[in-house]
């Protein structure tokens, strides 16, 4: 196991974050939640720069202490509030990262660079968001870390731009024992990426799910006052009241179009399992 939350806890005037989640070798998990529902907070946590209250941390199969952090040596991170100054250049940055982690690549990583585009003489304070995004994504890759931890890698970026990051992260998991937990507002992106699925809210997890099962098995019904009152509710999860009628989360999406079919049932995705969940009711 490369990460293992228990109970991890954390307040921050009126936010309290209870969380609960683990990350296997060979897996890529995503963390999903709105702004401010502990996402951030919980990767922090992972990497130790923030000390919790309660609860208990296992990173790369060993328990840590929350004053000396994990092995930082085997964890590549990318963070939503840190960077490297804007005085710098991307040559600069490959010999500062040379000097943090002894197994960094620098060769390999300038050649990245300059194959997503990167100038490497440039200041960093001329490059734009998405050049920024790319950047911070190529240094975590490139010491060979067994644990990425990535708040929303590819924002800013274009839909090429992201293409090419993801595939940057296929091929850091071609090598075995290596995990990802990764974070991102661009539902395909993970859909097409995670192997499972958190969605945090509030500072809690609220779902869990192979990322497999979601697109193959979870459907949203849309039923009208009466067709709700004929349907079987033992496969419903999650009900919101809609002008029409209700629209209702199950995991049997199959059950209901074989057994129901004049109620619409359409296959979902994350975004629309993580609007049921804050907006609707738990059946």
């Amino acid at each position: 196991m490369l990460v293992k939350l228990e109970n991890v806890s954390k307040s921050y005037n009126d936010f309290v974050l209870n969380c609960s989640l683990s990350l296997r070798e060979g897996r890529i998990t995503g963390l999903v939640g709105q702004n401010g529902a502990g996402k951030s907070t919980t990767f922090k946590a992972i990497l130790g720069l923030i000390r919790p209250e309660a609860g208990t941390a296992r990173v790369l199969g060993k328990d840590f202490t929350w004053r000396e952090g994990p092995d930082r040596e085997q964890i590549g991170a990318v963070l939503s509030d840190t960077g490297f100054g804007g005085h710098m250049t991307v040559k600069q940055v490959a010999a500062v990262s040379a000097k943090a982690w002894k197994s960094f690549r620098k060769d390999d990583f300038l050649e990245m660079c300059k194959a997503q585009g990167l100038p490497l003489d440039k200041k960093l304070k001329t490059f734009s968001t998405g050049m920024r995004a790319k950047l911070k994504v190529l240094t975590a890759v490139s010491h060979d870390a067994r644990l990425l931890i990535l708040d929303e890698p590819t924002a800013g970026l274009d839909v090429v731009a992201r293409d090419e990051i993801l595939d940057t992260l296929r091929e850091y998991m071609e090598t075995e024992g290596r995990g990802i937990l990764i974070s991102s507002h661009i539902s395909s992106d993970l859909e097409g990426l995670c192997d499972d699925i958190y969605m945090i809210h509030e500072g809690k997890i609220v779902f869990h799910e192979d990322t497999d099962v979601i697109l193959s098995d979870y459907g949203v019904l849309k039923a009208t006052e009466e067709q709700y009152r004929r349907l079987d509710q033992d496969y419903l999860l999650w009900v919101k009241k809609e002008s029409y009628g209700y629209r209702c989360l199950t995991r049997e999406r199959r059950f209901y179009q074989e057994n129901f079919p004049d109620v619409i049932a359409e296959a979902c995705g994350i975004d629309e399992i993580q609007i049921m969940l804050t907006g609707g009711q738990r059946k």
